[in-house]
């Protein structure tokens, strides 16, 4: 995990990116694996593109809030619901 030096402690660092792909085809487009998405760009019937938003640099507390919204668990970057660091015991 990447750490920030603030004051005395060593705050986690997390960061956001937003990366959009838009595809074009002759058929409708269904939801599939991201992997299958590619597939379908790089080596079938359909035309993509990929852009990428700059990153944004995401505090502990935002960043447990977003694992929650995807479904994730803030555990998954050793921190907790409130976006604490996880004690390393």
């Amino acid at each position: 995990m990447s750490t920030e030096q603030t004051g005395t402690t060593e705050a986690p660092v997390f960061y956001k990116t937003v990366v959009t792909v838009t595809v074009l085809s002759e058929e409708p487009f269904n939801e599939m694996e991201l992997a299958d998405v590619a597939y379908a760009i790089g080596e079938g019937d359909c035309s993509g593109q990929v852009e990428f938003a700059p990153s944004e640099k995401v505090d502990g507390p935002t960043m447990a809030k977003l694992l929650i919204a995807q479904g994730s668990d803030p555990e998954f970057f050793q921190i907790d619901a409130d976006g604490n660091p996880l004690d390393e015991d």
